[in-house]
């Protein structure tokens, strides 16, 4: 999808305090084993802070940034792949009674770690209908609850608690998304589900969330399938397809981008699965910064592309390409080009 005259105005985050493998693996938490393997260094926790709350404070953090005023949005997404809050309530309301107001579209994104892509897809599209002005999406997860082992979500990374905020405009601003798209992969459908049941859903028997078992259960009927084995080598074949399409509605090539933003994973998936695979070097990953802070959920892309900017890893005329993958299985890419240093740059 291009993106004609859509600009980023404004980036916001909240990081809480990383704990390192060294300390989980002296807790216990982390199996000492695969310190070697995957090289993650820590993941940000952010203890009792509630996840709507850091995400009202990626927000303020924008619009300070910035000086673009609330009363401007027209629709805010809220992204998110954890509980946020009471079951039956929803997050998005908590950032129109402290921030924004009643008089916006507030819709939650239900994309998993793709969330992000989904919403800078839906807050394009809002904006390029006419008449509005900005979107504000936000992305928000923490991981430190009973039904969530952090340490050993998933096999080769680690859960980050974090926020993430994104102010779209129709007005110019430092940079601008030139291209989003995302497509899904069915057939690979059960990779994040594994064996267990749909009814009833597993929060409400307090059954944990574990990626290792499914991504276990899945292979195993992976080996003895024909169509299990078909759908990997199509997330790898779609993976190199997103690529290309959003590049060619970027207007560029593989050769225009500065660097790359991929979930924040084990070196060896992320060199595999993406570096490589495009035929890139690590070095224009951003794997150095997310193996400190660990998986964000929905925030990989965003805090990285915060970083790069706020420590001008990326200047005017830079392209950073982002890609995602998501339950579904869900391949989201989009091209954000740097035009002139971030507001926030320039004051400091």
């Amino acid at each position: 999808m291009r993106t004609p005259d859509v600009y980023v105005k404004g980036l916001g985050v909240h990081l809480p305090p990383v704990v390192s493998i060294e300390s989980a693996v002296a807790q216990g938490l982390y199996p000492a084993e695969e310190v070697e393997l995957h090289q993650l260094a820590g993941a940000a926790v952010a203890g009792d802070v509630p996840a709507p709350e850091m995400a009202l404070l990626a927000a303020q953090q924008a619009f300070k940034r910035t000086g673009h005023s609330p009363d401007d949005v027209d629709v805010l997404l809220y992204a998110d792949s954890w509980h946020q809050g009471p079951d039956g309530w929803q997050p998005q309301y908590y950032l129109q009674r402290h921030l924004l107001g009643g008089d916006v579209l507030a819709v939650e994104v239900r994309q998993g770690c793709n969330g992000m892509f989904g919403a800078l897809e839906l807050g394009a599209g809002y904006l390029s209908s006419g008449g509005r002005r900005s979107a504000l999406l936000v992305a928000s997860d923490n991981f430190g609850t009973p039904m969530m082992d952090r340490w050993r979500m998933g096999p080769g990374y680690v859960a980050g608690d974090a926020a993430s905020a994104v102010i779209l405009s129709t007005e110019p601003g430092f940079a601008r998304l030139l291209a989003v798209r995302s497509v899904a992969v069915p057939e690979a459908e059960q990779m994040h589900r594994g064996d267990e049941p749909l009814f009833p859903p597993g929060p409400t028997v307090g059954r944990a969330l574990d990626f290792v078992s499914r991504n276990a259960a899945f292979k195993k009927q992976v080996t003895g399938s024909g169509e299990g084995t078909g759908a990997l080598i199509r997330i790898h074949q779609q993976t190199l397809s997103i690529v290309e399409r959003v590049l060619d509605e970027a207007g560029i090539g593989l050769g225009d981008v500065t660097r790359v933003a991929y979930m924040n994973y084990s070196r060896e998936i992320v060199e595999q699965r993406c570096m490589a695979a495009l035929g890139l070097g690590m070095s224009r990953s951003t794997w150095e910064f997310g193996r400190t802070v660990g998986h964000l959920g929905a925030s990989d892309q965003i805090v990285s592309l915060d970083h790069l900017v706020s420590t001008g890893e990326l200047g005017p005329g830079d392209h950073l390409l982002m890609l995602g993958v998501g339950p579904g299985v869900t391949l989201s890419a989009a091209v954000v080009q740097i035009l002139h240093p971030a507001p926030w740059q320039s004051s400091s």
